[in-house]
């Protein structure tokens, strides 16, 4: 199977020139994404848990349409603004999305446009 375009209304319009995903078949790769609502355009919260739900919400709407959940996701990079301060309440909000067994994942400090969290993930078909 050649790579697929993953496209949904539930989920933000990519910025720029990229996907939401790309299906290999047997992974789907997400691109990075931020705490958007897809309906308005508008960044949702302040703080880095209600962001975070966001973009946990809006990662979810690209792997329901690849036909995948969180329970497929092996992989996981994840940036925030102050990786220090944030890092808590981000992991916090991340429990209520992943479980055991975890998927593997990277959180970095990085310098953000006007938001406080980017994820991506990678997931894998059964």
């Amino acid at each position: 199977m050649a790579h697929k375009e993953i496209r949904t209304d539930a989920a933000p319009k990519p910025g720029g020139t990229y996907s939401q995903g790309i299906d290999t078949g047997d992974f789907v790769y997400t691109a990075g994404m931020g705490p958007i609502d897809p309906a308005t355009g508008a960044t949702v919260g302040d703080d880095v848990a209600t962001q975070t739900r966001r973009v946990l919400d809006n990662l979810g709407a690209v792997l329901a349409e690849a036909g995948l959940d969180f329970g497929h996701v092996v992989k996981v990079t994840t940036h925030l603004e102050h990786l220090q301060r944030d890092f808590a309440a981000y992991d916090e909000v991340y429990r209520e999305y992943f479980t055991a067994p975890y998927p593997v994942r990277t959180t970095v400090g990085s310098d953000l446009m006007n938001i406080l969290v980017e994820i991506d993930v990678v997931a894998r078909r059964p």
